[in-house]
């Protein structure tokens, strides 16, 4: 039995409770929060205790994985916190929102001789899978251009739920929140950035950060890639897609949360092609989709077995290396070269 420890009870929370009370091999021992409501319902809807000092819940509480559910800009400290009380940490995306910050988690893990699990559930979805192993047997050949879109809605009343939404300093913009998984999709497909140009605004909202932001990237592999990112879809959420194009084949997998299989043509085709449009086609009801359960089966599995996770820490690195390089061209005009220094990026700040 794997024992989980939560510190966050805000938005996302019950979405990692839904799923852990799933799986057979887990248990919430503790939750956190500084909002002493939230923590207190947490604890007895969960009948366990709670704590609004993680560093206290760390300390008293033998949780063998904490997971790290608060905004953004507080994810790099608690994960380290945690993995220096020799806890293994599952860490919701982005893992941070300064780079030498995901380098600081990724050494506390070596060091420590624990596991840092970044969330990137839709990963996990099914249609994403099957795409996945598409690439992997090589049915869509060399790889040619590669689209996320993330058309999502989120008014004004989204952002005043909570000081730290659309800061700089705790949460950044719509690429940096909504859109991290979407990039993070496009590079696990595409490899390796070599260079971004991009561009953002603030449409219609009155945050520090984006509401709305593209960019082109060109890939090491010859490749080029666009995202298209916005939370200025009105009047509501319209589409989470993928798109993969290569010489042999095309896919879209769009709904919500990059669920739904809309196009899947290959030009050598097999029996299971149809199967598999007719299968995986599911929208789900919100844009968390349906990944969550089985990114956390694959952390427990990894903890068990003690294989490789899918997105460990250098992993959760890659995507956010990627937005620092989008806020830097945005800001300067620039074409940027990945591994540069991100003097000129917002984020964090």
């Amino acid at each position: 039995m794997i024992k989980f420890a939560l510190i966050g009870c805000g938005r996302i929370a019950p979405k990692h409770v839904e799923c852990l009370k799933k799986l057979d091999n887990a248990e919430i021992i503790a939750v956190c929060d500084i909002d002493k409501e939230k923590a207190e319902k947490y604890s007895k809807n969960l009948n366990v205790p709670f704590y609004t000092d993680y560093r206290e819940m760390l300390t008293k509480e033998n949780a063998d994985v904490i997971s790290i559910l608060t905004p953004s800009g507080l994810h790099w400290e608690m994960a380290i916190d945690a993995m220096n009380h020799g806890k293994h940490v599952v860490v919701e995306k982005p893992m941070a929102l300064k780079i030498h910050h995901a380098d600081m988690m990724i050494e506390a893990a070596d060091n420590n001789g624990v596991r840092l699990f970044v969330v990137k559930q839709n990963r996990f979805n099914s249609s994403v899978v099957k795409a996945r192993e598409a690439l992997d047997t090589g049915r869509l050949g060399k790889l040619v251009l590669g689209t996320v879109r993330v058309r999502w809605s989120r008014d004004q009343s989204y952002y005043n739920l909570d000081g730290w939404r659309g800061t700089w300093a705790l949460d950044g913009g719509v690429l940096t929140n909504q859109a991290s998984h979407h990039i993070d999709l496009l590079q696990w497909f595409f490899g390796n950035v070599e260079s971004v140009m991009a561009m953002t605004t603030t449409a219609l909202v009155n945050i520090e950060t984006e509401d709305t932001g593209v960019a082109i990237l060109k890939f090491t592999n010859g490749a080029l890639g666009i995202i298209e990112a916005t939370t200025a879809t009105r009047p509501k959420d319209l589409e989470g897609s993928l798109s993969i194009l290569g010489e042999k084949g095309s896919i879209v997998i769009g709904g919500f949360a990059v669920n739904k299989i809309q196009t899947w043509e290959f030009s050598e085709s097999i029996p299971e092609d149809i199967e598999i449009k007719e299968k995986y086609k599911e929208n789900p009801p919100n844009v968390y989709g349906f990944g969550h359960e089985p990114y956390l089966r694959h952390v427990i599995d990894s903890l068990d077995s003690g294989k490789s996770a899918l997105v460990d820490g250098m992993a959760g690195r890659k995507s956010l290396e990627i937005i620092n390089a989008i806020y830097e061209s945005a800001v300067t005009g620039k074409r940027v070269f990945i591994h540069n220094q991100f003097s000129n990026s917002p984020l964090g700040e």
